[in-house]
């Protein structure tokens, strides 16, 4: 799939075969996204990779309503970014981190997945953070991707012409 292709093609799914994605694919993706680019190459993204455990820890983290939309997918990864002192390059990282999540959804849709981004308010909170192991004082979280097979298609969402958000400086 060429890379235009790819981009608009992609699509937000909330509905998943059962079977998780593999490590080996998931490790291709995550590859593949650390060649996100990042001021500096201080590679900031991390991925978390829910298993059983953590899994279960964010559902009671989150409670009994927010946990049925964890048990969408059968993969789920948390993001997130490492944080750094200088205000500038934390910003700068943040954002590449955001790049390196995408580069995953892409990827992952190339090879035929499904996937999602969420940012679920659980993330926020430094019990849901700690269910995941991360240390808020020491990252950002960016996000929550489900991966899995795709059960539907997905129409395209309307976009805005390029033109209405694009000016050309003299």
């Amino acid at each position: 799939m060429d890379l235009e292709t790819a981009v608009r093609t992609r699509r937000t799914h909330k509905v998943y075969g059962a079977e998780p994605v593999d490590r080996a694919t998931l490790d291709e993706l995550f590859t593949l996204a650390t060649w996100a680019p990042n001021h500096h190459l201080t590679n900031p993204w991390r991925f978390r990779v829910l298993g059983p455990n953590a899994l279960e820890r964010l559902k009671d983290a989150v409670g009994p309503e927010g946990a049925k939309k964890l048990d969408r997918a059968p993969t789920l990864v948390v993001v997130s970014s490492a944080k750094h002192e200088d205000p500038v390059q934390d910003e700068e990282d943040r954002d590449a981190s955001a790049v390196a999540a995408y580069l995953v959804l892409l990827a992952a849709h190339a090879k035929g997945l499904a996937s999602y981004w969420r940012t679920p308010g659980v993330l926020r909170t430094a019990a849901g953070q700690a269910a995941v192991g991360i240390d808020g004082t020491q990252e950002h979280v960016l996000g929550l991707i489900h991966l899995g097979p795709k059960r539907q298609e997905q129409p395209a969402p309307p976009r805005i012409p390029a033109a209405e958000v694009t000016t050309y400086l003299d």
